[in-house]
């Protein structure tokens, strides 16, 4: 990645957080350990463009907009909420596995 490339990304990146900042309190708290478990199981496409995290911001900017608890919008089950988000989604894992087949 070129240093344009790095800048834009850093840009982007605090615009997200920007945006997880201006969430209600028990929406950031969600979103962080959502975020954390994410970043464990470690889904490809997390951040690029409309990736998982961008659209779980969407999803919860409608929802406190609303007025809605953050656990009406997820169900009270968050891991099962973020294994269902992620099914369907190649992990870093998945890629090394894919990898090791070919060789």
């Amino acid at each position: 990645m070129n240093l344009r490339g790095h800048i834009e990304g850093k840009k982007a990146w605090r615009a997200h957080m920007a945006r997880v900042k201006a969430l209600p309190q028990d929406y950031q708290i969600v979103y962080r350990e959502i975020q954390k478990y994410f970043f464990k199981v470690g889904p490809v496409e997390l951040t690029e463009g409309t990736g998982l995290l961008a659209g779980l911001v969407d999803l919860f900017e409608e929802g406190a907009a609303r007025g809605d608890k953050v656990l009406d919008v997820t169900g009270k089950d968050v891991a099962a909420f973020c294994d269902d988000l992620i099914k369907d989604s190649k992990t870093y894992a998945d890629l090394y596995q894919e990898s090791i087949d070919r060789t």
